[in-house]
């Protein structure tokens, strides 16, 4: 799984996960950002992330998130 916080220096995240899923990168995909609009979300899943989830969160969510797609891709 990779956690992946959109505002990278010198490059956008989206950019990058997109790049990631053309090189076949099967890996769960759990965005982190404070970029919190509908749009926004829509975007980014539309894109090729797993899961979204806005800043600040609770590190319980963190975990919860971080679990299900872990589960179901070993499972797999």
């Amino acid at each position: 799984m990779i956690l992946l916080d959109l505002m990278l220096p010198g490059l956008d995240g989206i950019t990058l996960y997109k790049w990631l899923r053309e090189m076949s990168f099967i890996a769960p995909i759990l965005v982190l950002t404070s970029r919190d609009t509908t749009t926004d979300k829509i975007i980014g899943l539309d894109a090729g992330a797993d899961d979204y989830l806005v800043k600040p969160f609770e590190l319980e969510e963190l975990a919860a998130r971080i679990r299900a797609p872990i589960s179901s891709f070993d499972d797999s």
